[in-house]
């Protein structure tokens, strides 16, 4: 037979790995200010492989708008130039022939408010994934039910998977609201 405390792990563990993913998104989501997160998922051709910018280079944030990007072979600045380029990440590189530079613009109104609306879509994103582990977490409740599971047991293990998919839900909530102040923070 099932534990309660087994399935409900589970839930958790699906949880928490939803809610990761919504703060890595987050962290690539620039809200005007300059980050080495912008790079995030920008892969560049490094002697035939495709590997992330910060694995052939040295990408630091000198001031608050300006992102610098220093490649370890000289030979990278166009590549990853190209790369930035074809990313579609709204950013403009310049080089210097020795690094790379991508000022961060400031946010009109308008790309304001498309940034809140991209991350209440991955918020939203990560809410199903977790009403999807609710919903696994209660189908086990019921088939261990079936299996003998007490039917109290079973009922207080899918209010348990309830409670918790309430709790990640408001941790979503918060960091939502914290992403979308920072963003219309002018």
């Amino acid at each position: 037979m099932i534990e309660t405390k087994t399935i409900l792990d589970e839930a958790s563990a699906k949880m928490e790995r939803a809610l990761g993913h919504l703060t890595e998104e987050l962290s690539g989501v620039r809200a005007g200010k300059a980050s080495p997160n912008v790079l995030n998922g920008v892969m560049v051709e490094y002697y035939g492989s495709q590997m992330a910018i910060s694995q052939v280079a040295s990408v630091t944030v000198p001031d608050a708008k300006t992102v610098l990007i220093q490649p370890w072979e000289r030979t990278m600045i166009g590549p990853i130039e190209k790369a930035i380029l074809v990313s579609n990440i709204g950013l403009t590189p310049s080089n210097n022939g020795e690094h790379i530079r991508l000022t961060i613009p400031a946010l009109t109104e308008e790309r304001r408010l498309q940034l809140v609306k991209q991350i209440r879509t991955f918020a939203e994103n990560a809410r199903v994934s977790m009403r999807n582990s609710r919903r696994e977490a209660v189908e086990a409740f019921k088939k261990a039910q079936k299996d003998g599971m007490p039917e109290d047991m079973a009922k207080d293990g899918e209010e348990e998977s309830q409670k918790i998919t309430e709790r990640f839900s408001k941790k979503v909530d918060e960091l939502i609201a914290a992403k979308e102040k920072e963003i219309m923070t002018v």
